[in-house]
C-alpha cells in the first residue's frame, strides 16, 4: 500500500537548521587550506608550489579550447541572443556536435573528460561570447544530471544516462520551489512510493534549462513509511514524462537567453531505479555537487573581468578629457587598476581551486564557496566600474550605440548579466552562513554541547573538559607566527616584494581566529543570530584566500617565465587593495550599526515608518507575493521545447 501524499511541511527554525546540518559533510578526511585559515593556521604548503595539470590534461584541454573558440567566433551571435532572448537551436546543436555537453563526462561514456581547470576555461570562453550560452552548459554539467551521477550514481545509471548527456540530452536541476529557496526543510514536492515507482507531485521554480531539458534532477520529499526511510531524495526524471508541464518560461533583467521556467509535476511516475542514492540523502547530494559546481560562477566573473579590462583599456586610450586620455586621470586610473588587479586575483582563485578539485588531495568545500563569494561580489563591482568609466555610453545599450554609428559595447548588459551571480547557487548572505558554519566546525566539534540547550549536564561537563584541552593547545599558537618575522616567505621577493602580503595573511589569519573565538565566548548560543558579524568574518577569510592565491599564481608564472614581472605587479596591487578592505572589515567587527539596524527593522516591520513611504505611486501589478503551488493537474499550456 502506498504512503499518503505529503502535506506542505511546517518546520521550526531549529528543525530547519537540523535538516541543513544533517545534509552537510560531517567529517574532514582531507586537509583544507580554507579550514586551516579560519583556525589561524596559514598552511601555505597546501597551495604552494601551485598544483599543475598533467601534460595530457593540458593537451586535451587546449585542443578543445581551440575548437570552441573557433565556434564562438563564427557561430555565436551575442547581439542576436540578447535581442531575441533565445539561443538559436542551431547554436545548441552545434555545441552538441562539438561535444560541449560532455566536457566533464568521462570518455568511456562519450564525453571529453576535461579537468575542472579546463572545463572552467571553456565556460569562461563561451561565457565571454554569450553569458546565456555559458549558463546553459554550466547548468547542464555543473549541477544537472552528469555531476550527481558522477558522484553518487550506480554503474547502471551512469551507463544509461551519461552517454545521452554527453552528446544529445540537455539536463536541468530542480530544487527551488515558489515558497522554498535556501530553506530546504520546507520542501513540498512529494515522491510517494508506489510499487516499483515513485509518484511525484509539486511545483519547481527557476528551473534553469528546464524549458528545453530532456533529463531532470528533481529533489522531492519521500514520506516515511514501512520500508521507506523517507526524506529529501534525488531522482533522474525524463522531462517528457506524462504529468510534467513547463508552465512558464521566465524572463529576467539579465541572461535573457536562458531557458528558465516553472515546472509542475502531477502524478508523475518515476522508476525506483532512477533514484540517485538512498532515500533521504538528496540534500547531501545537492550540496556535495555544488562544492565544485559553484566554480562555474567564478569562471563567468573572470571572463567578465578580462573583457572589462580590454574595453576599459581601449576606451580610456581613445577618449580624451581636458587634453589627455581619461586613463591618465587618477579618478579613472584607479578604476582601471582595480579591474586589472582583481581580474588577476580572481583568475588565480579560480585556477587554484579548480586544480585542487582535480587533484582531490584537499577538501575544497570552503575554497569553492569562498571563490564563488568573492568572485560574484568583485565581478559585479568590476562591471559597475566599467559602466562608470564609459559614462553615458556605459548606460546606453549596444544596439543604440551601433544605431548611431559607434562601437557596440554591451557594458550595461554585462552589468545586468553578472548581477544574478550574487544570488545563483547560494546568495551572498547564504554563502556567508554556509562558510561560517564550516569555519567554526572545529569549535562546535569540541564545545558545541556547551551551548546546545538540549544537552544534559553530563554532556555539557564532558564538552567543557574536551574544550579545555583543545583551547589550551590552540590558543597559545595564535599569539605569534611566521608573519612577525621579516625574513618569512622570502622566496616571493623578485623585484616586487610579495612577502609582506603573505606575512599579512598569516598574521591576520591568527587575528581572524582570535576574533571568532572571542565572539563565540561572548555570544555563545546566540552566535548563529549574529549574521552581520559572521558575514564580515567570512569576507575577511575570502580576501585572505584571494591574496594567497594571487601571490602563489604570480610566483608560478615567474618560475615558468610567463609574464612573471607583470604578474608580481598585479598581485602586489591586488594585495594592497585587499589589505585596505581587510582592515575595514576588522574594524567593523566591533564598531558597526548592527544593533541600530535591528531596531530600525523592527520599526519598519511594525509600520512605525509607513509615513516615509508616502508621496509615491507603486507601479507593481496585482497578484499574490508567492504563487499558489497546490498539487494538481496543470491548467496551462506546456511550453516545454526540447531541441533536436
Amino acid at each position: 500500500m502506498s504512503a499518503p501524499p505529503l502535506k506542505k511541511p511546517t518546520v521550526t527554525e531549529r528543525e530547519a537548521r537540523q535538516v541543513a546540518e544533517a545534509a552537510r559533510e560531517q567529517d574532514w578526511r582531507k586537509p583544507s587550506f580554507g579550514k586551516e585559515l579560519f583556525l589561524g593556521r596559514f598552511r601555505l604548503d597546501l597551495i604552494h608550489p601551485h598544483p599543475l595539470p598533467t601534460d595530457e590534461a593540458v593537451r586535451r584541454g587546449e585542443q578543445f579550447l581551440t575548437k570552441l573558440r573557433a565556434f564562438c567566433e563564427t557561430q555565436v551571435d551575442a547581439a542576436l541572443i540578447e535581442r531575441e532572448a533565445r539561443i538559436p537551436d542551431e547554436v545548441i546543436n552545434g555545441l552538441k556536435e562539438l561535444g560541449a555537453l560532455g566536457m566533464k563526462i568521462d570518455p568511456k561514456y562519450g564525453g571529453l573528460g576535461l579537468t575542472q581547470v579546463y572545463y572552467n576555461k571553456a565556460l569562461a570562453l563561451v561565457g565571454s561570447a554569450s553569458p546565456a550560452v555559458g549558463v546553459l552548459l554550466s547548468a547542464h554539467q555543473s549541477i544537472g544530471v552528469p555531476q550527481p551521477l558522477k558522484l553518487f550514481g550506480t554503474p547502471e545509471q551512469k551507463q544509461r544516462f551519461l552517454p545521452r548527456c554527453a552528446r544529445t540530452d540537455i539536463s536541468a536541476f530542480l530544487l527551488t520551489e515558489p515558497d522554498v529557496g535556501s530553506d530546504p526543510a520546507r520542501l513540498a514536492t512529494s515522491a510517494v512510493p508506489d510499487g516499483d515507482d515513485y509518484v511525484l507531485d509539486g511545483v519547481k521554480l527557476w528551473t534553469t534549462n528546464g524549458v528545453v531539458a530532456d533529463l531532470l534532477v528533481v529533489m522531492a520529499r519521500v514520506p516515511k513509511s514501512e520500508g521507506h526511510k523517507g526524506g529529501i531524495t534525488a531522482f533522474v526524471v525524463e522531462a517528457d514524462s506524462p504529468g510534467i508541464t513547463v508552465e512558464n518560461r521566465n524572463a529576467f533583467m539579465g541572461l535573457r537567453g536562458i531557458e528558465n521556467g516553472v515546472t509542475r509535476f502531477h502524478q508523475v511516475r518515476v522508476p525506483a531505479a532512477n533514484r540517485i542514492g538512498p532515500e533521504g540523502v538528496g540534500l547531501k547530494i545537492a550540496l556535495t555537487t555544488l562544492n565544485t559546481g559553484r566554480l562555474s560562477l567564478p569562471a563567468s566573473c573572470v571572463a567578465a573581468g578580462k573583457w572589462s579590462l580590454k574595453i576599459a583599456r581601449e576606451w580610456s586610450a581613445a577618449r580624451e578629457q581636458w587634453g589627455r586620455p581619461i586613463a591618465h586621470h587618477e579618478a579613472v586610473g584607479a578604476k582601471i587598476s582595480f579591474i586589472a588587479a582583481t581580474t588577476f586575483a580572481l583568475e588565480a582563485v579560480l585556477d587554484l581551486s579548480s586544480q585542487m578539485a582535480d587533484e582531490d588531495r584537499n577538501d575544497i568545500r570552503i575554497e569553492g564557496a569562498l571563490a564563488k563569494l568573492i568572485a560574484s561580489e568583485l565581478g559585479w563591482r568590476m562591471a559597475d566600474e566599467l559602466v562608470q568609466i564609459r559614462g553615458g555610453r556605459g548606460f546606453e545599450t549596444a544596439a543604440s550605440l551601433a544605431a548611431r554609428g559607434e562601437k557596440a559595447v554591451p557594458a550595461e548588459q554585462v552589468l545586468r548579466d553578472l548581477r544574478i551571480n550574487r544570488i545563483f547557487e547560494g546568495s551572498t548572505e547564504i554563502m556567508h552562513l554556509l562558510i561560517a558554519r564550516e569555519a567554526v566546525d572545529a569549535h562546535l566539534s569540541v564545545a558545541g554541547d556547551l551551548i546546545d540547550p538540549d544537552k544534559s549536564l553530563q554532556d555539557k561537563a564532558r564538552a567543557g573538559a574536551n574544550a579545555g584541552v583543545f583551547y589550551a593547545k590552540w590558543l597559545p599558537k595564535l599569539v605569534a607566527g611566521p608573519g612577525q618575522l621579516p625574513s618569512s616567505y622570502a622566496e616571493f621577493k623578485h623585484g616586487v616584494d610579495l612577502s609582506p602580503h603573505l606575512r599579512h595573511v598569516e598574521r591576520h589569519s591568527r587575528k581572524l581566529a582570535r576574533s571568532t573565538f572571542y565572539a563565540m565566548s561572548r555570544w555563545q548560543g546566540r552566535m548563529e543570530t549574529k549574521q552581520a558579524f559572521l558575514g564580515r568574518i567570512v569576507d575577511i577569510g575570502a580576501e585572505l584566500f584571494a591574496m594567497s592565491a594571487a601571490c602563489v599564481r604570480a610566483e608560478l608564472l615567474r618560475s615558468r617565465g610567463e609574464n612573471g614581472r607583470e604578474a608580481y605587479q598585479l598581485a602586489d596591487a591586488f594585495c594592497r587593495q585587499s589589505r585596505i578592505r581587510v582592515d575595514e572589515l576588522f574594524g567593523r567587527l566591533w564598531s558597526n550599526t548592527d544593533d541600530v539596524d535591528g531596531k530600525v527593522v523592527k520599526g519598519v516591520m511594525a509600520g512605525t515608518y509607513e509615513w516615509l513611504e508616502q508621496g509615491i505611486v507603486d507601479p507593481s501589478g496585482e497578484g499574490p507575493w508567492i504563487a499558489d503551488t497546490t498539487p494538481g493537474p496543470s491548467e496551462r499550456t506546456n511550453v516545454h521545447r526540447p531541441i533536436r
